[in-house]
């Protein structure tokens, strides 16, 4: 499989996995290791806040928030595509829709992977920049 196909592998397992922890019914069986070993060492997260988040704080911040929505959660991945590759790297846009206490938003986000044959999809997340989209028509 190219490593397109591990980051679109690894994108959509990552989002199941933020449902299936952020839910209050659902976060005990979540396997919080397969989210960590995604995270390569010097990870960094620019979420649509702006600021700037390294790997520890992402880390931390998703353990701290287990079982944070009562079942009012969703996560729909879209429009994944392939911006660049090589053999050992690969940068992706993809679009995150959330539905979170009967609201909808969406963030467009770049996100670099280096190849790791020990990741659980066998890519890793090194950079992740989210900027929020204007979601037309929401309630």
């Amino acid at each position: 499989m190219s490593l397109f196909g591990k980051a679109s592998a690894e994108i959509l397992a990552l989002h199941r996995f933020f449902v299936e922890w952020y839910d209050g019914a659902t976060a005990e069986g979540a396997d919080f290791g397969l989210f960590e070993r995604a995270m390569g060492p010097g990870m960094r997260m620019i979420p649509p806040s702006g600021a700037v988040l390294d790997r520890e704080a992402v880390v931390g911040y998703v353990r701290a928030n287990r079982g944070a929505f009562d079942g009012d959660f969703d996560i729909e991945i879209t429009d994944i595509h392939l911006v660049w590759e090589d053999r050992h790297a690969v940068l992706v846009t993809y679009v995150e829709w959330q539905r979170r206490a009967g609201a909808r938003t969406a963030r467009l986000a770049s996100a670099f992977f280096t190849e790791n044959p020990s990741a659980p999809n066998g890519v890793e997340w090194r950079h992740l920049h989210e900027t929020w989209m204007q979601v037309v028509g929401s309630e």
